[in-house]
């Protein structure tokens, strides 16, 4: 070997020594785990979410929808890693069809409340049965619920009216969002006069200070059972963030919101 060679034979080495330095020292990216929520979940699950990334660093990219519209997707191929469902039925048909890992888990149970805005002179009705009256004396012209084809919260909305025999007098009145999220964004932004909408929604700090609220009765719709599932492309940060919501500083942040939690209620 000439000594040009050797020469170039030790630059090549030096090269490759600092290379190998630096893939060894360079920081290693949190991965991202990709979940798809229920859009009651917002607040509460931005909160979570948070709370999750100063404890392991992983920055969760949660997409919130309607369950209806988020398992459509998942069947088509989103490449969401978990899924929080507001209706515990779109998750086990999913794991029926092979989507899943297994069947979830329930995390909470959610509750529908009458909202109106702060400076309405609508007259809260939790049982709902005054609302016709309200429609027929001009006070009520419009009011928001979440789409119940595939939004949870909209059909207990529907299944609460008609139990009380409001729902024919109301139906003509209605604005439907896309989930219930927007549903409340309707009913506090003028577009509508009031609406059915989450509790999770109504005891966030960002609308609390807008709306003025009334719990309707468990005993006008079935159940909102929600459940949680990794779906068969979780990784381990999303498996992570599945255990954290099980976890005692998640379960505050839900309590918080309204949620009957597992084991305490559920």
């Amino acid at each position: 070997m000439t000594g040009r060679q050797s020469d170039l034979a030790v630059q090549r080495l030096a090269w490759c020594l600092v290379l190998a330095v630096f893939l060894w020292t360079a920081p290693a990216v949190a991965a991202e785990p990709s979940i798809a929520a229920a859009s009651d979940l917002k607040f509460a699950l931005d909160e979570i979410a948070q709370a999750f990334q100063q404890k392991t660093g992983h920055r969760p990219r949660i997409t919130y929808g309607s369950s209806g519209v988020i398992a459509t997707q998942i069947r088509n191929g989103a490449p969401y890693q978990l899924y929080l469902s507001a209706d515990e039925q779109y998750v086990l048909s999913l794991h029926h069809d092979g989507f899943t890992r297994d069947r979830g888990s329930l995390y909470g149970v959610g509750r529908i409340v009458l909202v109106v805005p702060t400076a309405s002179r609508l007259t809260l009705d939790a049982g709902l049965e005054g609302l016709p009256a309200q429609i027929a004396a001009g006070r009520l012209r419009r009011i928001a619920i979440a789409n119940p084809e595939h939004a949870p919260y909209g059909r207990r909305a529907e299944e609460a009216l008609r139990r009380v025999g409001s729902w024919e007098a109301v139906r003509p009145r209605l604005i439907l969002g896309e989930n219930v999220s927007q549903a409340a964004q309707f009913a506090l932004s003028g577009s509508a006069d009031g609406g059915i909408i989450a509790l999770s929604l109504a005891l966030s700090p960002q609308l609390q200070p807008l709306l003025r609220y009334l719990l309707i009765p468990e005993r006008l719709h079935s159940p909102l059972r929600q459940r949680m599932v990794l779906l068969t492309r979780a990784d381990q940060a999303a498996e992570a963030f599945y255990r954290f919501m099980q976890e005692p500083h998640a379960r505050a942040i839900m309590r918080r919101y309204g949620f009957v939690l597992p084991g305490e209620g559920a």
